[in-house]
């Protein structure tokens, strides 16, 4: 039996879930990004203890990478990193980008998925996989305008999913296009970290950063 610790807080509403492979799921969400920090130490206390656990009963931790919120990325890394260095256990990390495709792949059957996150602006974040969650545009920055849909297929099945979609809905729409209303929350990183706990695909504790993409914009600076 694996349980695993899983952290999400790169998007607006964070969510830490404990999963083993008996049928335990249990789940907490915060939906004040800005007190995504002081959220956090508390409720993964209060999660396991309400399960009847303990740090010590976990055999790994999970973490969404990015991209996402500049802060919200360092406090969920930072917190994942410092449980697995103390309890000595592996750290698992997985993008951002590839558990919002995984939360919605099967609403369209066959449909090739593009994960969006807000960037300020008309900028996101995306990337697109298919029914495999295999990459086939890696996670990137772009502007959103009316050429942005020129890189899908006329007659292709997508599924835009993520808060950064909606700046594309007014400029892109085919027969073949779905908009998701579905947010990826850690139940959905709980599912891809078991896969990647049952490869032993963990990340080097000592060298993981965030996927940030791009440098943090700072207007006071200017």
């Amino acid at each position: 039996m694996s349980l695993i610790l899983n952290i999400e807080t790169s998007i607006n509403t964070a969510s830490i879930c404990l999963k083993n492979t008996e049928g335990l799921e249990d789940m907490l969400m915060n939906d004040n990004q800005k007190d995504h920090a002081g959220w956090l130490h508390e409720a993964i206390a209060s999660l396991l203890k309400k399960n009847d656990f303990a740090p010590a009963d976990l055999d790994a931790v999970a973490v969404s990478i990015g991209p996402g919120s500049y802060t919200g990325l360092r406090v969920g890394l930072a917190s994942a990193k410092g449980l697995c260095f103390v309890l000595n256990i592996p750290l698992i990390a997985i993008g951002t980008l590839k558990m919002m495709a995984f939360a919605v792949k099967d609403e369209v059957p066959g449909a090739t998925i593009c994960p969006m996150i807000d960037a300020r602006r008309m900028e996101v974040f995306f990337a697109v996989y298919d029914q495999l969650l295999i990459e086939k545009i890696a996670p990137k920055a772009a502007i959103i305008d009316e050429n942005f849909g020129q890189q899908f297929g006329s007659n292709e099945k997508i599924i835009f999913c993520g808060n950064g979609s909606k700046k594309l809905q007014d400029h892109y729409n085919s027969p073949f296009t779905t908009y998701s209303n579905t947010v990826a929350n850690a139940s959905h990183l709980a599912n891809l970290a078991e896969i990647s706990f049952q490869k032993n695909d963990f990340a080097d504790l000592a060298y993981i950063e965030p996927l940030y993409i791009k440098e943090f914009y700072n207007p006071a600076t200017r």
